[in-house]
């Protein structure tokens, strides 16, 4: 009983680890309860104490769920309350999956449980989780390390890597204390040289300038949700753009949120954006613009950005959100449509061979909304995009911790591929980002602002870049297939 307490006690310690509470040593420490609960468990215990840790973890890191679904989704008190719980309890799965996995196939000893077996098969479901049913990698561990020295790891393996030296030192820590003095010496120094390579790793400067600086402006409107698609609203959402835009002609380059403009772009191509952007081109200013987009001739709606300026271009978004832009298993799902009031919720997804966007004379990797939250999507424009953009609409989060966690990922994608983010939101949080992942400069939540800095295009390739999350895929199962032979070997001795 104590250890399924402690593994409760774990998970609700996680989501502490990421932002806005920032206590990254939680990751840890939240971990290394898990793993202790797990040692010497039955496969079914261990099994109930992963989803009591993914109970913990869920409920309290996913909570704007509620919020969404409540506040701005139309859906009543326990109507929210149920699929709100229903999502965290089909969550918490993924970490007793890990549980049971790690107790029924890989039953070794103490150590290798620690610091092999746990942390590998933790990361590998992380890893599932992220594309299963189309992927939700939020609250992946290696999110919680942006602003620590372990974040060197990024641009080298990436979140799941980073995410790896978390679990390891997770179990390294027990694992050392537990053992004789030799082992736990060189455990120690196993520690510590984890440690100094990261320091090294972070001191390195995988990209390279690829022109001379420039300014950017992005533009965070502020519109709330429940008016941002009312028609009597619209005229006005136009013309505060407009005043924002005029007022930003010094930048070489405008950055409007996701679907900014409240109208199909064919409603608005020939005259509101015709007349933009002839006044941009006049100016030497190229403006990436979030609009839906509605195919007449397929009968398809897309959530889309438009380039307007010296390089015209569209992108539209490939990586739906569930239930927010289209319903998965519509026939056995359809039921949440008539509990959820969301507009705009049937959106077919754009092919992934799209050409980059061009803006400010350079390509560019777009993503829209939660695109930025897998890593593998900002590859594919990779390496020849001298900079990222993502615009996005955290309105449906209201003032929750979701925008910061959201943030957070971002700033990863960053850290990843070495460039600028430009991220422009409806709400916020609207920041420039640096190639190190840091926040350069942010706009406030919920305040209608302009954002102004100056970044600089980059070119070359990361290893993430180049080698994205295989390295550490493979790497960690055939470190798995490793202790199963040895385990075997000795079951047949």
């Amino acid at each position: 009983m104590l250890y399924d307490i402690l593994a409760l006690f774990g998970g609700l310690l996680l989501p502490l680890a990421f932002s806005p509470f920032d206590y990254a040593f939680l990751a840890v420490l939240g971990l290394l309860l898990l793993f202790a609960s797990w040692l010497k468990a039955t496969p079914g215990r261990a099994f109930l104490r992963g989803y009591l840790f993914g109970l913990g973890q869920f409920g309290l890191g996913v909570s704007w769920v509620y919020v969404s679904m409540h506040d701005y989704g139309g859906a009543s008190f326990l109507a929210a309350a149920g699929l709100t719980f229903l999502f965290t309890a089909f969550l918490a799965l993924y970490p007793a999956l890990a549980g049971w996995l790690s107790r029924r196939f890989w039953d070794s000893g103490r150590t290798l449980q620690l610091l092999v077996v746990f942390p590998a098969v933790w990361i590998l479901l992380e890893w599932f989780r992220g594309w299963f049913l189309t992927g939700f990698p939020w609250l992946q561990i290696g999110y919680s390390q942006t602003d620590t020295p372990l974040a060197g790891y990024g641009p080298v393996l990436g979140v799941y890597g980073i995410g790896w030296v978390v679990a390891f030192l997770a179990g390294a820590i027990p694992a050392a204390l537990g053992s004789a003095r030799k082992p736990r010496m060189v455990m120690a120094a196993a520690i510590l040289t984890v440690l100094a390579l990261s320091r090294v790793l972070g001191g390195i400067s995988w990209t390279q300038p690829a022109g001379e600086p420039f300014q950017v402006t992005l533009l965070q409107g502020n519109v709330p949700q429940d008016m941002k698609w009312q028609p009597e609203f619209q005229r006005e959402t136009l013309d505060m753009y407009t005043e924002m835009t005029r007022q930003s002609w010094d930048a070489r380059l405008i950055v409007w949120p996701e679907t900014a403009v409240p109208a199909f772009y064919h409603q608005v191509e020939n005259t509101y954006l015709a007349e933009l952007a002839a006044e941009a081109k006049d100016r030497d200013t190229d403006l990436l613009i979030g609009v839906p987009f509605y195919d007449q001739t397929k009968d398809r709606y897309f959530n889309a950005v438009v380039a307007l300026g010296a390089s015209p271009g569209i992108y539209f978004k490939r990586h739906l959100v569930p239930f927010g832009e289209y319903l998965p298993l519509r026939p056995v799902l359809g039921f949440v449509l008539d509990i959820l009031d969301i507009p705009l919720s049937d959106f077919a997804g754009g092919n992934g061979g799209q050409k980059a966007l061009v803006a400010a004379g350079h390509a560019l990797a777009a993503s829209i909304c939660y695109e930025d939250i897998f890593g593998q999507e900002s590859l594919a424009s990779l390496p020849e995009a001298a900079y990222l953009v993502n615009v996005t609409n955290d309105a449906w989060f209201g003032d929750s911790i979701a925008p910061y966690q959201h943030a957070q990922m971002a700033r990863m994608r960053s850290l990843e591929t070495g460039r600028y983010m430009l991220r422009a939101t409806n709400t916020g949080i609207t920041a420039i980002i640096t190639p190190k992942g840091e926040i350069a400069v942010a706009a406030p939540l919920f305040q209608r602002t302009r954002l102004s800095g100056t970044i600089t295009p980059v070119a070359g390739s990361t290893p993430y870049v180049l080698w994205s999350d295989w390295p550490v895929v493979v790497g960690l199962g055939a470190g798995l297939g490793l202790v199963a032979w040895r385990r075997r070997r000795r079951t047949e001795a």
